[in-house]
């Protein structure tokens, strides 16, 4: 029986109610000894929770998805996907739920989403349970990506089930309660095609628009201008990524939101040695996912997302082609632009500045760092003090410093705004070292350092006294870094 476990926690339920080819009502594994690890209150006050009360028995209940409102109706959404580049028809929330959606004080809607509350119909043989630490990574992970406002899915807490999960070795159990726009990804519209169910795919693609892009439904065709805005809010994504040195990980096609949010913050690492060739994912082998692959990805995500809506743009084949292709075209400058104007920011140059003069700025200063591989972080704010005069700690990170004195001559002639770049460029990201040592404590009980990194990679443009260590790069001793999945 469903319980209320406080009276203003309404759930919606418009995915599951007009989507149900594609929701499969489940419900979440019961928690031996639930225990809440950590609860984001400054997201729950957006959201119109009371912190408080999540704190409760109750709450935790909620968190948990084992007590939901009156009337909401808890299910594993179902897609397909490109994974690695092959296909899978049915993929689908193995281990997740979405619980419903939130409406919040100011109107914008949001879904209540677990993950690791057990095997759903489409685990595909995987236990359906989370760990603690990959678990606590997300929410790390997505808040710093909040911090420095990049559009991401959010963590709202990390319950301990009490449960151990069988990974490499016996793992403390938890589960991830998460905030998103939605979770319409373009696996849920290769699903639809795959049906082929044309009704299906026209109802999915209307409940998009209304839910992220509504000025389409105004549009002469609304379908191709959903394209068209899930194209321009991914560019900016991806370009929001590269200029922060995130990468990823596993951009499969079930991990493209259609809202242009980041999610799925397993196999994903911050860089530090600047390098194109950048991957931390051990499923990754053959680095198709690398950190300057990113925006190529993404653009052939886009065209697996034009592939299954072309029933929608034309009924002939060959003009709903005909219409997606320049759509998709539109990509490639829509992240150049993107990116240059990042890279404008960071660097601090001047608004007016002339496109033949910034152009070579920033292309000569790309290549530069990609045969140096400073710090990606340290350089760019480093950056901001050879602005002010002293160009010493950017010499430092530079081997050739012949070519580091002539770019930086020529760029300190167009007058760059250090205060400006302060602003965009962080002192603090989640660096992998500290990220491994919270979670290592936290698998053992101890929160502290979690609770600090957290406190420090959500001021990220910050540098608190005491907190230095979290603006340095890893040891020499901390070796190369490889993250997992977390299944």
């Amino acid at each position: 029986m469903s319980i209320a476990p406080s009276p203003t926690v309404v759930l919606g339920t418009s995915f599951a109610r007009e989507l149900p080819e594609l929701a499969l009502p489940w419900q979440a594994e019961a928690a031996p000894a639930p225990r809440l690890l950590a609860l984001n209150d400054a997201l729950a006050a957006e959201l119109g929770l009371d912190a408080d009360a999540l704190r409760t028995p109750a709450g935790v209940e909620l968190l948990l998805g084992l007590a939901v409102p009156e009337g909401a109706t808890p299910v594993a959404q179902v897609y397909a996907g490109h994974q690695f580049g092959n296909y899978s028809p049915r993929l689908g929330d193995g281990r997740a739920l979405l619980l419903g959606e939130l409406t919040t004080p100011d109107g914008t809607v949001r879904d209540l989403h677990l993950k690791g509350s057990g095997r759903t119909p489409v685990a595909r043989g995987g236990d359906g349970l989370a760990a603690v630490g990959p678990m606590l990574r997300e929410y790390v992970v997505s808040e710093a990506m909040h911090a420095l406002g990049i559009p991401t899915t959010r963590a709202l807490a990390v319950t301990a089930t009490g449960r151990d999960v069988a990974r490499e070795t016996m793992l403390p159990g938890a589960v991830l309660t998460r905030v998103a726009s939605s979770h319409l990804r373009v696996g849920s519209f290769q699903y639809a095609r795959a049906l082929d169910d044309v009704d299906l795919l026209r109802r999915l693609a209307d409940h998009a628009i209304a839910r992220h892009h509504p000025e389409a439904a105004d549009a002469e065709q609304p379908y191709l201008a959903l394209f068209e805005a899930v194209v321009a809010a991914q560019a900016e994504l991806v370009a929001s990524w590269m200029a922060v040195g995130f990468v990823h990980g596993v951009m499969n096609t079930d991990n493209t939101t259609i809202s242009g949010e980041t999610i799925d913050y397993g196999p994903c690492a911050f860089m530090e040695a600047h390098d194109a060739d950048a991957s931390f994912s051990s499923i990754d082998s053959g680095g198709r996912y690398r950190y300057g692959n990113q925006p190529l990805v993404l653009q052939w995500n886009l065209a697996r997302l034009a592939e299954a809506l072309l029933p929608l743009l034309h009924a002939d084949q060959e003009q709903a082609i005909a219409l997606a292709v320049p759509a998709l075209e539109r990509f490639v400058p829509a992240y150049e632009a993107a990116w240059a104007g990042r890279m404008r920011a960071k660097t601090g140059l001047p608004a007016g500045l002339a496109d033949d003069v910034a152009g070579p700025l920033v292309r000569d200063l790309q290549a530069l760092l990609q045969a140096a591989h400073p710090d990606h972080t340290t350089f760019f704010r480093a950056l901001g003090q050879a602005a002010r005069g002293d160009v010493e700690p950017v010499r430092e990170l530079v081997l050739d410093l012949a070519a580091i004195d002539e770019w930086l001559a020529r760029w300190r002639a167009v007058g760059p705004d250090a205060d400006a770049m302060d602003r965009v460029n962080p002192a603090v990201v989640p660096r992998n070292h500290l990220v491994e040592e919270a979670l290592v404590a936290a698998t053992d009980g101890d929160l502290e350092p979690f609770t600090r990194l957290v406190a420090a990679v959500t001021s990220p443009f910050d540098v608190r006294p005491g907190d230095e260590r979290y603006t340095e790069p890893a040891p020499t001793d901390f070796g190369a870094y490889t993250t997992y999945c977390g299944t």
